[in-house]
């Protein structure tokens, strides 16, 4: 794979060439930016795959309790087009994974998809008219310009230390990070220390006033689902582990260092599945000879799992700072307040 992408390289460079000519047309406003008076949150990536935006956007949600806030995605893999606002009648299939998770899990927001930010805006505008809208895996979506701009990079696969498609991750150039109001380092252990952060600062290269913070995954202490169970219970089962995320190895050191035993069965990201896998996963689970065995998802997987196999549980996560929470929120809290 390394080989290949290496032999890929020409092509990194035009890629390069065609993003960095587009955001420097958006930089100097030869190709349009909508701006809009209410207060618009971007939260995003540089690089393709799990940096953590989930988790982070739900953070906001809570943050932001006490005003009216919706969240508009674009609903990656849905089969509906256009302007989508959620109810309870949608399925994951209708408008994707993420945003069904957003909009089961706060019913007091509003959420919406729509590839088209600008339009998705508008109209969230007219029929919730809501006093912020928070904007998920938006940091290329370049004809909005949103007022106040989250990067996230993951710990270990720092968009410094990367390379632009398709010979790495990004997909666009490191430069774009200039555009951030602020960094999360994402998805760190938590007995990350001084010296590492510095060090990973250093690397980042962070402009003036644009505050770098640190963040671990937490994992919910009780099983939600079928078995509300506390997760240290879960050494007395064996556990059949479904995942349909992009990096599970997170959830999997977890378990592992909890000494809960399990057999894993991976799909890829923001898989659709299928009768067949399903029976897959029925059989398997048959198939585990424990006197007490229990089949245990992520969160994500489970708005897609749910309707379709009984018994199932899964595990919720949540964004843990390492740093300097209270100075991350009056950043937020400030931008929203003006």
């Amino acid at each position: 794979m390394k080989l290949v992408r290496f032999l890929l390289f020409p092509f990194t460079i035009l890629y390069d060439l065609i993003t960095s000519i587009r955001n420097l047309l958006y930089d100097k406003g030869n190709f349009r930016s909508t701006s809009f008076t209410i207060p618009i949150i971007a939260v995003g990536n540089l690089s393709v795959g799990g940096t953590g935006k989930t988790p982070q956007i739900e953070y906001l949600i809570r943050l932001l309790r006490e005003r009216s806030v919706a969240v508009l995605s674009r609903g990656y893999k849905r089969k509906t087009s256009g302007f989508v606002l959620l109810n309870s009648n949608h399925s994951s299939e209708d408008v994707g994974d993420e945003p069904l998770q957003f909009f089961r899990k706060f019913p007091n927001i509003a959420v919406a998809v729509d590839a088209n930010r600008v339009a998705g805006i508008q109209r969230l505008k007219k029929e919730v008219n809501p006093e912020i809208i928070l904007l998920d895996d938006a940091y290329q979506h370049r004809k909005v310009k949103a007022g106040f701009y989250v990067l996230l990079t993951k710990y270990g696969e720092l968009y410094s230390d990367d390379f632009i498609l398709p010979t790495g991750n990004l997909r666009e150039s490191r430069r774009g990070a200039k555009r951030a109001d602020l960094i999360l380092v994402t998805k760190c252990p938590e007995t990350l220390g001084l010296k590492e952060k510095e060090r990973i600062k250093k690397k980042l290269k962070p402009l003036h006033g644009q505050h770098v913070y640190f963040t671990a995954i937490s994992y919910g202490q009780v099983l939600k689902g079928s078995m509300p169970i506390a997760v240290d219970e879960l050494s007395d089962y064996t556990v059949l582990l479904i995942t349909g995320i992009a990096i599970p190895q997170p959830l999997l050191d977890f378990l592992s260092t909890r000494k809960i035993k399990y057999q894993h069965l991976k799909f890829p990201d923001h898989h659709q599945f299928s009768p067949s896998d399903i029976d897959t996963i029925q059989k398997k689970f048959e198939a585990i000879s424990a006197p007490q065995k229990i089949m245990v998802t992520t969160e994500k997987d489970y708005v897609r799992l749910s309707d379709q196999i009984k018994g199932l549980s899964y595990i919720e996560i949540e964004t843990q700072f390492l740093n300097d929470s209270d100075k991350f929120d009056k950043e937020i809290l400030k931008f929203v307040e003006v």
